[in-house]
């Protein structure tokens, strides 16, 4: 059986990481005997002749695709696309949004022949020896579907008790290079489950509030896989990474045993920290921890049932910085019961910690309690246009704050600081006075734009021929680039120059023309 995997677009600005859940669902298909590959539109231009080429020549039997919200309409809109194309392939869409919209979803659209409910890698080991046979769908857990237009929702789906029964990603299906010189870091799970209960988040309705955990000599193979593929960053995207403390140093302990040397970065509590931790983590390369803030207010925290006091989370921004890492808060503006002066209490205590942080618009996503028991908060949805759950929109209100309230807040209190920075970044530069960080990170900022636009608009594949005697050339190559990016060559030329000297971009010659391409 042949199964296609498909990516859909996702945003660049999100900072992206090789899609982890549809790696392990193509591991999954893998081990069931099936052939699979993937197809990602994260990291190239989504068009309907990409999908209809890669259906012709690969004859697939199954399509499947997963998505978040903010992106479910458009892997909808993909689904389709291959239905039209494809009449009889079978066609799968696992992913938090549909696993708690799956009603909804199959009902406006029928191309979807099965909703993937929850953690999927079990489930599709079952459902492959039936897909063709509908009559046995009803026997399996954890799905979906429609049946003569009547919904059939399946028992759910036990979770995972054996997580080292997984195998590794296969990331190599993707276009690995893409992602190397995009130069963002690599996502691996050493856990699933998480025991809080924060109303605004579906991550613990996907994996469980039980804490599950893969052995440490597995997460080091797959790490080290992931060196071997030029990743130097890793992100251990777990949803609660430090909940067990002694777990959290025998992983350091093996990254130091093995001689692993990359930069790592985590998700924390600020109630699951101390110093001693922190400074291992720090010993063993990582380099930046992410809290969850959220707010400033301790009513708003309780609200949102986030079980963390603004002391603690005072005291674990202390206890980071005194290990030497750098630390991010994440601020969501919006919660119910948000006010003015709750909003006040965010901007005062995000400058107090002095430390990086960003605001993101609150989007009550399907599966969240906040969606599911909204009557009981003081909150209103505005929309039920998913292209808009992308937290950067405010699509709420509460009693006391207009959606422009939001937005004004946020403009009034981050964007014009963003601004006002890079201004002075700018003026500095100009004057010679700039530091060597942050002279790369201009450096780097320009880089990764030229990457953006190579990738979002496939402007490697768009390029023409050149004639051998100079095509190899780079600075002519920058050229020929800058005029389909809008950008200057001198910007251009040594963000491409990187990506040669690091064998993201190759050359071929043919009958005296010179391409470049992807490596």
């Amino acid at each position: 059986m042949k199964v296609l995997l498909i990516a859909p677009p996702y945003p660049l600005e999100e900072f992206p990481s090789p899609p982890l859940g549809l790696c392990y669902a193509a591991a999954a298909f893998e081990a069931a005997g099936c052939s699979v590959r993937i197809l990602d539109f994260i990291v190239q231009k989504y068009s309907a002749e990409k999908i209809k080429q890669t259906l012709d020549e690969f004859k697939p039997d199954v399509v499947g695709t997963n998505s978040v919200t903010m992106n479910h309409n458009q892997a909808v809109s993909i689904l389709k696309e291959v239905k039209t194309l494809s009449p009889k392939v079978i066609i799968l869409m696992g992913g938090p949004h549909i696993s708690f919209d799956y009603e909804a979803s199959l009902t406006a659209h029928p191309e979807i022949d099965m909703a993937v409910i929850g953690e999927g890698e079990i489930t599709i080991k079952e459902i492959v020896p039936v897909l063709h046979d509908r009559k046995a769908w009803a026997s399996i857990k954890g799905i979906a579907f429609l049946d003569g237009g009547r919904l059939v929702k399946t028992p759910d789906r036990e979770l995972l008790k054996d997580l080292d029964a997984l195998p590794h990603p296969p990331r190599k299906m993707l276009p690995l290079s893409k992602y190397l010189a995009l130069g963002l870091p690599a996502s691996i799970i050493t856990s699933r489950g998480c025991p809080n209960q924060c109303i605004f988040c579906v991550g613990r309705r996907m994996v469980g509030s039980k804490f599950r955990t893969r052995s440490v000599s597995l997460i080091m193979d797959e790490i080290q896989e992931l060196l071997d593929m030029g990743f130097e960053q890793i992100n251990f995207a777990d949803d609660f990474f430090t909940v067990d403390k002694k777990r959290v140093k025998q992983i350091c302990s093996e990254i130091k045993a093995r001689g692993l040397n990359f930069g790592w970065s985590i998700f924390a509590r600020a109630d699951s920290v101390d110093l001693d931790v922190m400074e291992t983590m720090k010993d063993a390369g990582c380099h930046t921890v992410l809290f969850g803030i959220e707010s400033g207010n301790q009513e708003i925290l309780n609200t949102v049932r986030k079980r963390i006091k603004i002391e603690q989370i005072k005291k674990a921004v202390e206890i980071s910085k005194a290990a030497g890492l750098r630390v991010f808060g994440s601020f969501i503006v919006g919660l119910p019961g948000e006010t003015h002066e709750t909003l006040l209490d965010s901007h005062n205590l995000a400058t107090e910690l002095d430390i990086l942080y960003g605001y993101h618009f609150l989007s009550p996503f399907p599966g969240t309690t906040l969606m599911e028991e909204i009557e009981n908060y003081d909150l209103e949805i505005l929309t039920d246009d998913w292209s808009r759950f992308d937290a950067n929109q405010a699509i709420v209100r509460t009693s006391s704050l207009s959606p422009e309230d939001i937005i004004g807040f946020v403009e009034e209190y981050y964007n014009k600081k963003i601004q006002a920075d890079e201004e002075d970044l700018a003026k500095r530069h100009a004057l010679g006075l700039c530091t060597e960080t942050e002279l790369m990170v201009m450096q780097g900022n320009k880089k990764m734009d030229v990457v953006y636009n190579l990738l979002s608009k496939d402007i490697i594949e768009a390029l023409a021929a050149l004639p051998a005697s100079n095509g190899g050339d780079i600075t002519l190559l920058a050229e020929s680039i800058s005029g389909l990016i809008d950008r200057k060559a001198e910007i251009v030329e040594p963000a491409i120059t990187h990506l040669v000297k690091r064998g993201y971009l190759k050359k071929t010659e043919d009958q005296g023309k010179v391409r470049w391409l992807w490596a």
